[in-house]
């Protein structure tokens, strides 16, 4: 029995009704049959299910590496310029079905399977989502590491292997308990650990400075080393042509075991310099409340900068040898501020190990990197105290302090005189206790710093980025956001991918921008009805798993509402939950009334350190608890927290939902991927003027998505008269009524108090504008009721938002990055028109 895998097997997705090969189909029953004996040790006859999914996997994952090795040694071959994406997060999400669905070979793997006596959807559910990422961040990375797949450019994502991630969640009688995710408890079957790739990343210590042929040379004394070692998985772009690597590292110490301790007795002192290692790689975001978990989440973010950029510049020299022209054929993205570090690292590497001269290793870091901004909030910019980075990184607190002088003298140059400019642009705040500025540092060390949406890159230069952007000018600009469709149409919902196969053709695989011929079609009453019948089909599977998980019954028929994000304050989860405390009141007021069934559905997390965000998840299953218990409102309103929020969970969601709550404060949301992920799964979007909202809206159409509240200048204004709001509760009898309920304990009988600080909050603190908007996003919300009742306006509102969402494909989005910041080469399948016809219908629209 050979299962040795054929190279040249081909990669295609089959036409609807097309029958499996059977020379195919025999082939991978054999390779799967091979790996269950020789990898995994096992007969068909005792193997578990698990067993079977890893078997699968390798035989799989023998595929991908033939495409794997060839793309790299072509682009190596080539001298291409290869891309490094560094990201604290990789939301991958399961990787089996993504990586067949890529390869053209979910058919015949499933048909193989079954064969065998195995169901694929059984395996696909024995992977767990890799612990790598929380939110937005992280499964923007992971989208974009499949578009340059997809696209065949050569690139490399450095991260870090996280032994448990973030955390699980766990509802336990409605409050958040958080536990290790144990992800890789079964072992990975799609890494390769690459023990012979190690970096030495040093902490501490002191500086000695030195002359050296007329100049300084500064030698780093570090008081401790970790050990970086590398893990790499594949990623497969679509339909097989090409394949990058994700490559994570974990942490080690270079002495695990002290044996003249462990000899005397202290068995624990003897490794202890291994866990303390080890740590960086535990767990991502580290409590960061108290010093040691600060002095953590610093280590963590030098650990793997340093270990991504000795890799790179390692590998640049194996193939140019010399780093005089590493500008030209390395491009470095820094995903956020966590990866700021990368500018002093690779000032380091220049000036202190290659001895090149300041001036040229800063325009060759300069060219080099660029920065991608996800964020307005102070906190996200991340600042660390001077004395931190002195005792933990006293050689890059230097090079900060010297690249801060040239930095203020331009500054000086600018503006003379104007000690406000200058302290303004300082990498070091002085005001806040002598505190490092990464969002400062990427800044100046990057040649191109871009926001993630129309309207955030325009905030940038107007608020965060203001005086640098004076400073720099033309350094700033846009790159919105997009996904992946492949994952968030073909794979998450494909009952609906066959649907648009059949009305625009196989070529809508290749090309999305084919979704626009659902236009002409979307008043097409056979086509509504088929369209209608597949968002059931999804809300059945949607409503099985709640009863399944909470034991809620709810009505595939209902309107489901879905909320699926982080748990923070400027997202507004909390006004979501006090308008639907109101509409229950209402309910109960008029329970003769025809109101519109609704299913509330919520997920996601809050940060372990942010309570108040826990109260909001405590308030939403204690109000699911009264809501879904009273018989009086006879089911017609219904509300669902599901647990443990990951990129599976919203693969069942996303399909399912009929409105997608985008509702924001303006000014504060950056992106989002979630709105897009919804409206092109067919989800009308109710949503403030924040964001990519603004260019939905201006792509799907103003008729066809719902916006409310206020504007970021309206936000501005208002915080500057204050953030008390009894006035405007007062005038708000709905409103008034509900916070009071959630103040005086009706949702919380046995802790009447529970939720008085959230009641106060609304009250005199209202910095989020949940009560200033509130009356806009109620009326709003009716306006939805109204337009549900109208099934064929709805269903045609909700094919238009699947037509027109091709704009936002990620592969328009790597499109962008390549030309106008990385300066590679693009090819691919994904058709080279898609930026210009999305371009130019949201400009006309």
């Amino acid at each position: 029995m050979s299962n040795v895998p054929d190279p040249s097997f081909p990669a295609n997705i089959p036409a609807l009704g097309q029958p499996v090969d059977e020379l195919a189909l025999a082939e991978i029953k054999s390779a799967i049959l091979g790996k269950l004996r020789l990898a995994i040790g096992k007969d068909a006859g005792m193997a578990t299910r698990h067993d079977w999914y890893k078997a699968a996997a390798l035989a799989l994952r023998d595929r991908i590496v033939h495409h794997w090795l060839t793309a790299e040694k072509q682009s190596y071959d080539a001298g291409s310029k290869r891309v490094y994406y560094l990201s604290l997060e990789f939301l991958i999400g399961r990787l089996f079905t993504d990586a067949l669905n890529n390869m053209g070979l979910l058919k015949v793997f499933e048909a193989a399977l079954g064969d065998l006596g195995v169901g694929l959807e059984d395996l696909r559910k024995c992977e767990p989502d890799a612990a790598l990422g929380n939110g937005g961040l992280g499964r923007l990375a992971a989208c974009f590491m499949e578009s340059m797949a997809t696209l065949a450019i050569p690139a490399i994502g450095y991260g870090i292997r996280y032994d448990f991630g973030l955390f699980r969640q766990i509802i336990a009688q409605g409050w958040q308990q958080e536990y290790p995710d144990e992800w890789l408890s079964f072992g990975n079957p799609w890494e390769f650990q690459r023990p012979e790739v190690v970096y030495h990343v040093h902490f501490g210590g002191g500086v000695e400075h030195v002359e050296r042929k007329g100049g300084d040379l500064a030698i780093w004394h570090p008081a401790e080393t970790v050990q970086a070692v590398a893990f790499d998985t594949p990623i497969v772009g679509w339909r097989g042509q090409h394949v990058n690597a994700l490559r994570l590292w974990s942490a080690r110490s270079p002495d695990p075991l002290k044996l003249d301790v462990f000899n005397t007795g202290d068995y624990l002192g003897a490794s202890a310099e291994e866990a303390r290692a080890e740590s960086i790689c535990k767990f991502l975001y580290p409590n960061d409340e108290s010093a040691a978990g600060r002095e953590l989440r610093l280590r963590q973010e030098y650990f793997f900068v340093s270990a991504s950029l000795q890799d790179l510049i390692k590998r640049h020299l194996s193939s140019d040898g010399q780093l005089r022209n590493l500008a030209s054929k390395v491009a470095v993205q820094l995903n956020d501020t966590h990866p700021s570090l990368a500018v002093t690292e690779l000032m380091r590497i220049l000036v202190d190990l290659h001895h090149f001269r300041w001036d040229e290793a800063w325009k060759i870091a300069v060219a080099t990197l660029s920065y991608t901004n996800h964020t307005l909030l102070p906190e996200a910019l991340e600042t660390w105290p001077v004395e931190l980075f002195q005792r933990l990184l006293p050689r890059h607190l230097e090079i900060i302090y010297r690249i801060n002088v040239a930095h203020l003298a331009q500054a000086e140059e600018r503006c003379p005189g104007d000690v406000d400019f200058r302290a303004s642009v300082s990498l070091i705040d002085e005001k806040a206790g002598r505190r490092v500025r990464m969002g400062q540092l990427a800044f100046v060390g990057s040649h191109s710093i871009n926001g993630v949406s129309a309207m955030h890159s325009d905030l940038m230069k107007e608020t965060v980025f203001h005086d640098l952007n004076h400073l720099y000018p033309g350094r700033i600009n846009n790159k919105t956001n997009g996904i992946t469709f492949r994952r968030w149409l073909m794979l998450a919902n494909p009952k609906l991918t066959d649907l648009l196969r059949e009305a625009c053709g196989e070529a809508v695989l290749d090309d999305p921008s084919r979704l626009e011929h659902l236009e002409a079609l979307a008043s097409d009453s056979a086509l509504q009805q088929k369209f209608r019948t597949v968002k059931h089909h999804n809300k059945i599977a949607l409503a099985r798993l709640i009863g399944e998980r909470l034991n809620v019954m709810v009505d595939p028929g209902a309107l489901f509402d879905v909320q699926i994000k982080r748990i923070h304050e400027y997202k507004r989860q909390l006004l979501n939950i006090v308008e639907t405390v109101a509409l229950y009141q209402a309910m109960k007021d008029d329970p003769k009334r025809d109101w519109v069934p609704r299913v509330k559905i919520f997920a996601g997390k809050a940060a372990a350190s942010y309570r108040y965000a826990k109260l909001i998840i405590k308030l939403i299953n204690d109000v699911a608890d009264i809501v879904n218990n009273d018989p009086a409102i006879g089911g017609r309103l219904k509300v669902a927290f599901l647990a443990d929020y990951n990129v599976s969970l919203a693969e069942v969601i996303i399909p399912a939902a009929d409105l997608s709550e985008q509702i924001s404060t303006a000014g504060m949301e950056a992106s989002g991927t979630g709105n897009m992920k919804l409206a092109l799964n067919g989800a009308l979007t109710i949503g403030t003027l924040d964001g990519a909202n603004i260019e939905i809206r201006d792509h799907v159409g103003a008729e066809n998505i719902a916006i409310f509240g206020m504007e970021a200048m309206d936000v501005v204004v208002r915080r500057k008269q204050g953030l008390d709001a009894t006035d405007v509760i007062r005038r708000s009898p709905n409103l008034s009524r509900a916070i009071n309920a959630i103040g005086s304990g009706e949702f919380s009988p046995g802790d009447p108090g529970r939720f008085e600080s959230i009641a106060h909050a609304l009250r005199y603190l209202d910095h989020y504008m949940v009560c200033a908007d509130f009356d806009s996003y109620y009326e709003a919300q009716r306006g939805i009721d109204a337009r549900w009742q109208v099934v064929p306006a709805w269903t045609r509102a909700s094919i238009l938002n699947v037509a027109r969402m091709p704009w936002f494909s990620s592969d328009r989005t790597i499109r962008e990055y390549a030309r106008d910041i990385w300066n590679v080469p693009v090819r691919g399948t994904a058709p080279h028109g898609l930026q210009e016809t999305g371009a130019q219908r949201g400009a006309t629209r």
